[in-house]
């Protein structure tokens, strides 16, 4: 690599961003030879594929009204702190990934500095606050949409957008090892067992938690043999496994994208934290129940702005509520451990999601695509052409 090789500065904030970002790289690495280098922002991933770090991802991962105000003072640090790095470096382009309190921030100050601005994931305005797709375009060069519906919402505004896919469609969460799994663990292969996803945010495991803990309490009176396992992340396996034995039956911690695909094989269900992990689930084939919380604030800011009637992926993409949901007010570990139990005990019901899950997938081009490489090429095209 050549130190006059073009210059990508990307900033992710969150453990979702990191894993977009990763392939997103080794994609760019594979389109130009290696003739290409990274600065920015990232975790684990992205630096491990060559990125020059700023600071720690991990500053960034926070979301909603209660949890930003504390570290509002920190947060708008590292926004300055981006800036004048950006500015200082120079890069041809910069490619911010989700995180949009932070990273809309950041590239409206770039606005008008001659660095190409592209934004991966789109912002969910068929959901909820649609003035944003306008309010977008004016500082956007280029948008990189995950699903196939969004592109429409900011081409009206005049902001080209690319749909590349969603990444996760090449995560391997359909090449799990169940019966593996059940072995290295000692769970009998009839034994039920349940993954349990509390979220990747601290914040958000705090909230979820204590409710999932309740809901499988509840499940164990019912199913006496039940057994738990839980993926964790370097930032929140302190918090799970300090509460651990508040679920009250065994508990299997596993890391890593390998060990968390083969207990998604092997589990009979899940209990899951809204978010990507919904479409993981669905490549797994794991039937789930999803639940989300929010800080009070935050949930009476999303009640009176969200329009969309679901949060689940699957579910978006079907428009129905093919996989159960309880959200906000409605997540209850009474209600949840009743539905998570019906999945357990109907094979009709699992039958039901299962086959859901394949025609959401369907709708997104599972096994067709390569959403890395088209992500790549987008910005490639960025690079070159300007838009």
């Amino acid at each position: 690599m050549s130190g006059d090789a073009p210059l990508v500065y990307l900033i992710a904030g969150e453990e979702s961003g990191d894993r977009l970002g990763a392939p997103l790289m080794a994609a760019l690495k594979q389109l130009t030879g290696g003739n290409i280098r990274f600065a920015g922002v990232g975790g684990s991933g992205m630096v491990g594929e060559g990125l020059e770090n700023l600071f720690p991802m991990h500053d960034l991962a926070v979301m909603g009204v209660a949890e930003v105000l504390p570290r509002l003072p920190q947060l708008l640090a590292r926004i300055k702190q981006a800036t004048a790095d950006i500015r200082a470096k120079r890069p041809t382009v910069l490619v911010t990934i989700d995180a949009p309190d932070f990273n809309f921030r950041v590239a409206q100050q770039l606005k008008g500095s001659g660095i190409k601005l592209v934004h991966y994931v789109a912002p969910t305005v068929w959901a909820w606050r649609p003035g944003r797709a306008k309010k977008v375009a004016g500082f956007l060069d280029h948008l990189l949409a995950l699903l196939p519906f969004e592109p429409p919402y900011f081409e009206a505004h005049g902001l080209p957008c690319t749909y590349v896919g969603h990444p996760v469609l090449l995560s391997g969460a359909d090449k799990g090892d169940g019966a593996a799994f059940r072995n290295r663990y000692g769970i009998a292969p009839g034994a039920p067992l349940l993954a349990v996803l509390p979220g990747s945010r601290r914040s958000e495991c705090a909230r979820m938690l204590p409710v999932f803990a309740a809901t499988v309490r509840r499940l164990a009176a019912r199913f006496p043999a039940l057994e738990v396992a839980i993926p964790t992340l370097p930032q929140t396996h302190a918090q799970i496994e300090a509460i651990r034995f508040a679920f009250g039956v065994p508990i299997h911690l596993v890391e890593g994208d390998a060990a968390k695909f083969d207990a998604f094989a092997a589990a009979d269900a899940a209990l899951a934290a809204s978010g990507t992990v919904a479409l993981e689930l669905a490549m797994a084939g794991t039937p789930a129940v999803i639940g989300y919380r929010m800080a009070l604030p935050t949930a009476i800011m999303v009640r009176l702005l969200v329009k969309g009637a679901y949060a689940n992926l699957v579910n978006i993409m079907l428009g129905r509520e093919a996989v159960p949901e309880f959200l906000l007010e409605d997540c209850h570990d009474d209600v949840m451990a009743e539905a998570v139990g019906e999945l357990l005990e109907s094979a009709e019901r699992r039958d039901a999601q299962k086959a859901a899950y394949g025609e959401a997938l369907g709708h997104l081009g599972f096994g067709t695509r390569d959403p890395n490489r088209r992500a790549a090429e987008a910005v490639l095209a960025v690079m070159r052409d300007g838009k």
